[in-house]
C-alpha cells in the first residue's frame, strides 16, 4: 500500500483520548487525498476528515456529502482516537463474540475520566455502552474467578512464575469493598505499560527453559506468603501453564483449549495457605492482571506506584534469567487496616464498648479565589500592612484588595489596627492576620520522642505534648501512642480553637517516604516502621485533613510560614535530626520532587567527599546522623566519652557543651561534622544557585549552633564557582527544637493559604 503507514499509526492519538480530529499532517493530508481519489470504502471516510480539518463542523459535513451526522461523528472519532489506523477498516457491527472484560476494566480504571473512558473503550472494542457499565458493575462486587473470589475489596499480594506456569496471588478482605478513590487516582497507565513489557517476555523466556519446578516451591512460596500477610485471605489465582500435566500430575485434561487452565497442584495440608483459583477462559492473563492491579490501587491508598514498580522490576530481573531461580515476588507487609474494620463509634465511648474513639469537626476556610490567597500572603508577608499597600505589594486594583479585604475582615481572617494618620486624605487602618482565626496539628515522628502541637496562623503554640517512644514496640502500638497524644494535644487546646477554626493533621517522619500513599518507607533507627502506611493507618482515628512530609520539608514549610519576609525568597533548609537532611523553598512553594523525597541529603555529602562503598554506592555517612557521627568523632580526637553515652542524644549534648567551653578535642569533633555537612551543602548553593541556607533541627543546639553557623558559612562562601557573584546568608532556623512539628503543622496552613497556580500539596482529607 504507502510506505509511511507505520509512522501514520505510531502517531495516533491514544484510543481514550476522545478529543476532536486535529488538522491532518502533510504526510497523512496526502494520503487521505489519495484515498478520496480512488473512490471505494475509504472514499467517505477520507473526505469527512479532509472537511473537519478545514474547520467544518459535523452537520456542514453531512449536508454536502450527503450522510447522516452520526455517520460523520463516527468516523471523526474514530480518526482522533486511532489515526490513519482507525480509517482503514470498518469496525465491526454488534458485539464481539469475544469480550475481554479484564482489557474493559484495566482501561477505564486507568483513565482520568471513567464515563469517557467507558464510552471511548465501547467504541473501540465495537462494544455497547451498556454492555461496559454492566462489566464494571459484576467486577465491582466479584472479579471473575473459578471459584468465585469473595469479593472486590482485593490486595495485589505477589507473583509467582516458573518454567512451566506463574501464580497471581492476591489478598482479599470480606464484607463491605473500600470505596475508589478519585477517578485519576490509580497507580498509572505508565506503570501498567512497563509491567506489560515485562510480562511479554513471560512465556516465551521460561517455556522449556529448565527442569520442571517441584510442586514444593510453589507451596514453599504460598506459605510464605502466608507468614508475611497473616491476617487476610489469600487466593492464588493461576494466570497460565506451559504444560499443565507437569503441574497438575493428577488432573484429568482440561476439555478444551483455554487461556486459564486447572490451577497447580499444592501439596494439602490441614489449613491451606491459600484458596486455588483459575481465570475466566474469557481474559488473556496479562490483562487479567492489569485489572487486578488497576482495582487494588483504585480501592487502596497503600497500593501506590511504588508498589508495581518493584514488581515491574522483579519481573524484568527474572525475564533476563528465566533458568535461574522461580520469579517470587511478594509486597510488603499489609498492616492492621487489612484485617476486617473494627466497630467505630463516636468520642467518648466507655472502656468495654469495642468503640473507637475519633476525632473530627474540622472545618475548611473556604478561600472564593486565588487571588484571595494573593492578599493573605501578602498580609502574612508584611505582618501589618494598609490595604494600598496591598495592591502595590500584588498589582491587584485598589478595589479588588478592598472587596477582598472586607470579605475577610467578615470571616474572620483578618483583623484591623489602629490607624495611622496618612500625610494626605483620609486616616489608612493597617490589617493583619487574626492568630486565632485558625488552629492546626503538628506532630512529629522521631526514633527517640514523640512530639505534637497544637499552633495558631501566627505559628504561636498554643499546646504541646511530648512521649517517649520504644523502637521495638509493634507499629499498631505505636500508631495508636501518635493518635491518642494528638487527641490530647487537641483536647489540651480546646478552648482556645474557635469553632470552624481548626483545618487538619500534618505529620512529619523521617524519609524517605510514599506520599501517594502515605507510607513511611525506610525510617532511620525505627525498623519496625518499614513500609507502614501510617496516614492510611491515621484516619481511622482522625475524620479531618492529613498531610505527611519528610521531617526536612516540613521544617522548611514552616520556617517559610513563621519567618515572614525574613524567609520571603529561595532557601534550603539543612534539619540536623536523626539523620541530616534538607527541605528546599524554590520558586515560591517547597520543593517535593516527583517521588517528594527531594532533599535526600546523606549522598549528597558523602559524593562531596568522595566516600563510597565497594560496589561505588555513596557510604552512609556516620557525619549525617549527628549524635552516632560526634560521638566517633569526639573518640578519634581523644574527648573521654562515656561509653555509655556514645550515640546518644546525651553524649551528643555532652560533646558540644564541651565544645562551647572551649574543649579542643570536642571542638575539633564539632568543626570536623560541620565541615562534613558543609560539604553536601556547598553542592546544594552551587546546583541551585540560592543565597539563604537556615540551619535547623532537634541537633542544631545552642552550644553548637556558633560552629555550625562558622563553619558552614565559611565553606558556602569559599568554595562554590559563583562565589564573586553572589554572598550566601546561612542563619538560625526561627523555629525551635519542635521544628519538624510546628512545620508539620504549618504544612496545612502553607496547603490552605499559599497562593499556586498548578501544583503542591491541596488540602484534602483521605
Amino acid at each position: 500500500m504507502h510506505p509511511h503507514k507505520q509512522a501514520t499509526v505510531t502517531a495516533a492519538a491514544p484510543p481514550s483520548a476522545a478529543v476532536p480530529a486535529a488538522r491532518p499532517s502533510a504526510e497523512d493530508t496526502g494520503l487521505l487525498r489519495e484515498w478520496a481519489a480512488e473512490g471505494g470504502a475509504l472514499e467517505l471516510r477520507a473526505r469527512i476528515v479532509l472537511l473537519a480539518g478545514q474547520g467544518m463542523r459535523d452537520t456542514d459535513i453531512a449536508r454536502r456529502l450527503g450522510v447522516s451526522r452520526q455517520t460523520v461523528g463516527a468516523w471523526r472519532h474514530k480518526w482522533a482516537d486511532e489515526g490513519i489506523a482507525g480509517l482503514r477498516h470498518r469496525a465491526r457491527p454488534g458485539r464481539p463474540a469475544t469480550v475481554d472484560e479484564a482489557e474493559v476494566i484495566a482501561r477505564t480504571l486507568l483513565a482520568s475520566d471513567g464515563a469517557a473512558a467507558s464510552r471511548a473503550v465501547g467504541r473501540e472494542l465495537g462494544l455497547s455502552h451498556a454492555t461496559v457499565a454492566a462489566i464494571r458493575r459484576r467486577w465491582s462486587d466479584h472479579p471473575p474467578a473459578d471459584p468465585p473470589l469473595p469479593g472486590a475489596d482485593i490486595w495485589v499480594v505477589g507473583l509467582y512464575a516458573d518454567a512451566h506456569g506463574a501464580v497471581l496471588l492476591t489478598g482479599a478482605r470480606t464484607g463491605p469493598a473500600a470505596q475508589p478513590r478519585p477517578a485519576g487516582s490509580a497507580v498509572g497507565a505508565d506503570v501498567l505499560a512497563r509491567l506489560d513489557r515485562a510480562c511479554d517476555a513471560l512465556p516465551g523466556a521460561v517455556a522449556g527453559s529448565r527442569t520442571p519446578a517441584p510442586h514444593r516451591a510453589l507451596a514453599a512460596f504460598l506459605t510464605k506468603a502466608r507468614r508475611r500477610h497473616p491476617r487476610i485471605e489469600l487466593h492464588a489465582l493461576t494466570l497460565w501453564t506451559a504444560d499443565p500435566a507437569d503441574v497438575h500430575p493428577h488432573a484429568s485434561p482440561p476439555a478444551a483449549p483455554g487461556p486459564a487452565p486447572a490451577p497447580p497442584a499444592v501439596r494439602p495440608e490441614a489449613s491451606p495457605p491459600a484458596t486455588l483459583h483459575g481465570i475466566p477462559a474469557t481474559c488473556t492473563w496479562r490483562s487479567y492482571l492489569r485489572a487486578l492491579v488497576a482495582l487494588d490501587s483504585s480501592r487502596h491508598p497503600e497500593s501506590s506506584r511504588r508498589v508495581y514498580l518493584d514488581l515491574a522490576g522483579a519481573v524484568e530481573a527474572y525475564a533476563r534469567h528465566p533458568a535461574g531461580e522461580p520469579l517470587q515476588w511478594l509486597r510488603e507487609s499489609i498492616a492492621s487496616h487489612a484485617a476486617p474494620p473494627r466497630p467505630r463509634g463516636r468520642s467518648g465511648g466507655g472502656a468495654g464498648t469495642g468503640r473507637r474513639e475519633t476525632v473530627g469537626g474540622a472545618n475548611h476556610i473556604d478561600l472564593g479565589s486565588f487571588n484571595e490567597c494573593v492578599v493573605i500572603e501578602a498580609v502574612r508577608l508584611a505582618g501589618t500592612v494598609t490595604r494600598g499597600e496591598i495592591a502595590h505589594r500584588t498589582g491587584l486594583t485598589q478595589q479588588s484588595v478592598s472587596r477582598i479585604a472586607r470579605s475577610l475582615l467578615a470571616r474572620g481572617i483578618l483583623v484591623e489596627e489602629n490607624r495611622r494618620q496618612a500625610t494626605s486624605g483620609k486616616p489608612r487602618t493597617p490589617v493583619r492576620l487574626r492568630g486565632e482565626a485558625a488552629h492546626a496539628v503538628g506532630i512529629h515522628i522521631d526514633p527517640e520522642v514523640f512530639t505534637a502541637v497544637v499552633i495558631d496562623l501566627d505559628g504561636t503554640i498554643v499546646a504541646e505534648r511530648t512521649r517517649p517512644v520504644h523502637p521495638t514496640a509493634d507499629p499498631d502500638v505505636l500508631v495508636r501512642q501518635v493518635a491518642h497524644l494528638g487527641r490530647g494535644v487537641l483536647a489540651d487546646a480546646r478552648g482556645a480553637v474557635r469553632p470552624g477554626g481548626f483545618l487538619g493533621i500534618g505529620v512529619a517522619v523521617p524519609g524517605p517516604v510514599d506520599t501517594d500513599s502515605g507510607t513511611v518507607l525506610d525510617p532511620p533507627l525505627m525498623s519496625v516502621w518499614t513500609d507502614l502506611p501510617l496516614l492510611y493507618l491515621l484516619k481511622d482515628h482522625f475524620q479531618c485533613p492529613l498531610i505527611m512530609e519528610k521531617d526536612a520539608a516540613a521544617a522548611a514549610a514552616g520556617e517559610r510560614w513563621i519567618g515572614r519576609d525574613r524567609r520571603a525568597r529561595d532557601f534550603a533548609y539543612v534539619y540536623l535530626g536523626t539523620g541530616v537532611g534538607s527541605g528546599l523553598y524554590l520558586n515560591g512553594d517547597l520543593h517535593r520532587g516527583t517521588s517528594a523525597n527531594a532533599g535526600e541529603f546523606g549522598q549528597l555529602c558523602a559524593v562531596a567527599l568522595g566516600r563510597t562503598g565497594p560496589g561505588g554506592r555513596p557510604e552512609v555517612l556516620p557525619e549525617c546522623n549527628p549524635p552516632l557521627g560526634l560521638s566517633r568523632l569526639a573518640a578519634r580526637h581523644g574527648f573521654p566519652l562515656d561509653a555509655g553515652l556514645a550515640g546518644t542524644t546525651a553524649g551528643y549534648r555532652a560533646v558540644t557543651e564541651a565544645a562551647a567551653a572551649g574543649d579542643p578535642a570536642a571542638t575539633a569533633a564539632v568543626r570536623d561534622l560541620a565541615r562534613a555537612v558543609g560539604q553536601g551543602t556547598t553542592s546544594l548553593v552551587d546546583l541551585l544557585d540560592i543565597d539563604l541556607v537556615v540551619l535547623g533541627g532537634p541537633f542544631f543546639t545552642d552550644p553548637a549552633a556558633p560552629l555550625y553557623l562558622s563553619h558552614i558559612g565559611e565553606m558556602v562562601n569559599d568554595f562554590p564557582t559563583a562565589r564573586r557573584l553572589r554572598h550566601v546568608d546561612v542563619e538560625r532556623s526561627v523555629l525551635g527544637s519542635e521544628a519538624a512539628a510546628v512545620g508539620a503543622a504549618s504544612t496545612i496552613f502553607h496547603a490552605a493559604f499559599t497562593p499556586r497556580l498548578r501544583g503542591g500539596t491541596a488540602l484534602r482529607a483521605l
